[in-house]
């Protein structure tokens, strides 16, 4: 584990940024027909751009910042290796970058230790029914939160009726029963949900060829649930009438994006870009984020310790800044990030959810994602 020198004089506060070597989620590859090439890079970036952005506060308060880092290697234990580095580093706190299991095995491993973690990837819902009661904080949005925002917006624009593309990806299948559900939610009317497959075999063109699969429904809005977006990509024009298309194409969801030009976001995308030489990710966002809020923690409780710090997370008067015009905190049932989700298309942010008129009798941003009187702990 590896750390940049704490200044002189000053009280250090450890932030652990946990990654594994052998991740596939940073392996470059390219999707089926092998035109759209995914190339992720590492998260730690906006860790990073975090920690230089605290220098000031951490001079006023007499705390240096610094960010460790793990890397995990192929045969190793996660859970074990990551209590063992980091209880050996003292660090206050960890972010994980790491794939599901191995996030589940860490906070389950450390559940008994008073240890803030910080999940910047994983947006289903069921890790957050998982590990309610572990140290384990969300800062990325849950696919719940993602997909009331669509909702939201079509309710707003009086677009009521939703047709699905679903794709055979298990997480195509996650991403559209998350939006069905908010469908319901919000009382938008799911008219029809057809499986698309990808490839050119005529036995399939009724699986294929999107204007088959959109001629025989009445509908205003498309939702196309295709993660990998190889399908997404070929919706729109193609549809037998000119209806819109939302989810993976068209019209998205998501935490963060280079086109948000409100709240400072321009500032923090270009202080990112002169550091990393690439716009900010929802991943970099979220790792940018998780820093910040063991800063806000730290300065709210002035914690020394581990288990402070994780009371200070807890706070309700805790209050992050998310650059999207409402402060950030933590959900008390489900220690999920409350935030604005930007609706979006590839190059610009037309809107912010929660939508103009979409209220909650506590707090606003609870509109979006699954409620405390909706949310089972399972474990």
């Amino acid at each position: 584990m590896s750390a940049a020198r704490a200044q002189d004089g000053a009280s250090t506060a450890k932030i652990a940024y946990i990654a594994r070597e052998d991740d596939s989620f940073y392996a470059p590859g390219r999707t089926y027909a092998g035109i759209l090439r995914r190339d992720r890079k590492s998260a730690i970036a906006g860790a990073e751009v975090a920690i230089q952005d605290s220098k000031a506060i951490g001079r006023a308060i007499g705390v240096d910042f610094v960010l460790l880092t793990l890397r995990l290697a192929a045969d190793d234990d996660a859970a074990a290796r990551i209590r063992s580095e980091l209880n050996a580093s003292g660090a206050m706190a960890a972010i994980l970058d790491l794939p599901l299991d191995d996030v589940k095995r860490a906070s389950g491993s450390l559940g008994d230790e008073a240890l803030a973690l910080f999940n910047i990837r994983h947006r289903e819902i069921a890790l957050r029914q998982e590990t309610c009661r572990t140290g384990l904080f969300h800062v990325i949005p849950s696919r719940a939160m993602l997909a009331d925002a669509l909702s939201q917006y079509l309710l707003f624009k009086a677009w009521r009726r939703v047709l699905i593309l679903e794709g055979a990806q298990p997480m195509d299948f996650e991403v559209s029963q998350a939006f069905q559900a908010s469908a319901k939610k919000f009382q938008l009317r799911v008219v029809g949900v057809k499986k698309f497959v990808l490839g050119h075999d005529p036995r399939q063109r009724d699986q294929i060829n999107v204007a088959l699969m959109t001629s025989d429904t009445d509908h205003d809005v498309v939702f196309v649930a295709d993660v990998m977006g190889e399908f997404a990509r070929y919706v729109p024009y193609r549809t037998a009438k000119s209806r819109l298309i939302v989810g993976a194409e068209g019209l998205m969801s998501g935490a963060w994006d280079g086109a948000w030009e409100r709240h400072g976001a321009p500032q923090l995308n270009r202080r990112f870009e002169r550091f990393a030489a690439r716009p900010m990710t929802e991943e970099d966002w979220a790792a940018w984020v998780a820093v910040r809020a063991v800063v806000q923690g730290v300065v709210l409780s002035r914690a020394t310790s581990r288990a402070q710090l994780l009371r200070a997370l807890k706070r309700p008067d805790l209050t992050i800044e998310l650059y999207k015009g409402a402060p950030g905190s933590f959900r008390s049932w489900d220690r999920q990030l409350r935030q604005p989700i930007l609706l979006h298309t590839r190059n610009a942010v037309v809107d912010l959810a929660p939508v103009e008129g979409f209220l909650h009798q506590r707090h606003n941003l609870d509109s979006l994602g699954v409620d405390e009187s909706e949310f089972s702990c399972t474990r």
